[in-house]
């Protein structure tokens, strides 16, 4: 029997396009022996849709809800279900709306970029409703997502990040600047502003003065309410890994280098450049990268690290910059769910994409099985002894105690 493959994308975020790309992409290379692949597409506005339309890209130029063949769904929680349900009118003057189901989902493939996606928060919804699901887990989604708290925890863990500083827009409406000057000082420039919760270097700009600093935060903070800026480098040389596996069965990609005149890759470089409809696999790249043996060994080991400590699991994108004037190697970011899933990069190692989404289910499924392994069924006799006086329960303890 074939495994029910729900592909969920989309969602509210600014990343919702660049999604439906790489999810169009996946679910053109799945195992159809294997697998029935069941759309699941979350719209702008946070409605949930299926149907076989979903997987033709022209079906998002644009999305129409009525379109024949889709149905607005939304998710049974209730643990091991794994219905997608639909609400039906009856027939009849005094007919009640129906709850049918429109389709079961043995797996999830998350495809999700941006928040309300790659951020936790589907994982969380999913991980109540006891489904398993390809992605990183709750907290190293919400920590890759935001780009403050990845920082700390990378500088914590004692790995290589470039200086930054962050700010609130409360405190950049109040006092820009003494924001201006803080950077000035601590960073100088050039500095790089970005948002703390986007990838795909959306509102992320350079600023090579104070009046372009005041610019970029401007841009930044129309997107998040805390934005990071961090000490530009000099011509560095982008480097990314992927790493695919769970627990301690991990490998690490090739290592590829973007390419690209202006030293930063914005928005339209990663998904127009080259062709929309290919995502990050059109990026113009070097790959393998013509780096030395020693810095591509220190970058796979360090982005295996990553990868413990994060407890990740299915495959990631780690993002760096090599510092070609001081030979010295920083960490960029995490992407917990890359664009096209990184797929171009296993490729290279003779993993075809097909092949990759087998992994990708596989760990799900095994890290499914580790968590319905351990014990959550605690019981004690608290309850049993449990009484309520007129103070309460911890009002007649401490009674008691005196």
């Amino acid at each position: 029997m074939k495994k029910q493959i729900g592909v969920i994308f989309g969602s509210r975020s600014c990343e919702r396009e660049v999604s439906i790309i790489s999810a169009v992409q996946l679910m053109r290379f799945a195992d159809s022996e294997k697998y029935d692949i069941i759309p699941v597409y979350i719209d702008e506005h946070g409605s949930w849709y299926t149907g076989d339309p979903l997987k033709e890209i022209r079906s998002y130029q644009p999305f129409r809800p009525d379109m024949n063949g889709i149905v607005k769904v939304f998710p049974d929680l209730s643990s091991n279900s794994g219905a997608l349900l639909s609400v039906s009118k009856g027939t009849g003057l005094f007919a009640k709306e129906k709850v049918e189901i429109a389709a079961r989902v043995d797996v999830f493939i998350i495809v999700m970029h941006g928040m309300n996606g790659e951020d936790g928060t589907l994982q969380g919804l999913l991980e109540l409703a006891n489904i398993p699901y390809t992605s990183t887990g709750v907290a190293g989604s919400a920590l890759g997502m935001d780009k403050i708290m990845m920082k700390q925890f990378f500088r914590g863990a004692n790995l290589p990040v470039l200086p930054g500083e962050w700010f609130t827009r409360r405190e950049f409406n109040a006092d820009c600047k003494a924001i201006q000057e803080k950077v000035k000082n601590s960073l100088g420039f050039p500095v790089f502003v970005k948002p703390a919760n986007l990838g795909s270097s959306i509102g992320v700009s350079r600023a090579d003065n104070e009046e372009e600093l005041k610019d970029s935060l401007e841009l930044a903070f129309e997107y998040d309410r805390r934005v990071l800026v961090e000490k530009g480098l000099e011509k560095p040389i982008e480097l990314n890994c992927s790493v695919l596996g769970y627990d301690g069965e991990l490998l690490a990609s090739p290592i590829e280098m973007p390419l690209n005149q202006d030293e930063f890759l914005d928005f339209r470089d990663k998904y127009l450049g080259g062709g929309g409809s290919k995502g990050m696999a059109s990026l113009s790249r070097v790959l393998p990268a013509p780096i030395e043996d020693s810095l591509k060994n220190s970058i796979q080991e360090m982005s295996k690290q990553i990868f413990r400590l994060m407890d990740c699991k299915g495959v990631v994108r780690i993002d760096y910059m090599f510092d070609r004037v001081g030979e010295k190697l920083y960490i960029t970011e995490i992407n917990t769910i890359p664009g096209s899933l990184a797929f171009y990069l296993w490729e290279k190692d003779g993993l075809p994409y097909t092949k990759l989404i087998d992994r990708m289910i596989e760990c799900a499924e095994k890290a499914h099985a580790d968590k319905n392994h351990s014990n959550y069924a605690y019981t004690s006799d608290i309850l049993k002894s449990a009484s309520f006086g007129s103070k309460g329960a911890k009002g007649a303890k401490g009674s008691k105690g005196k």
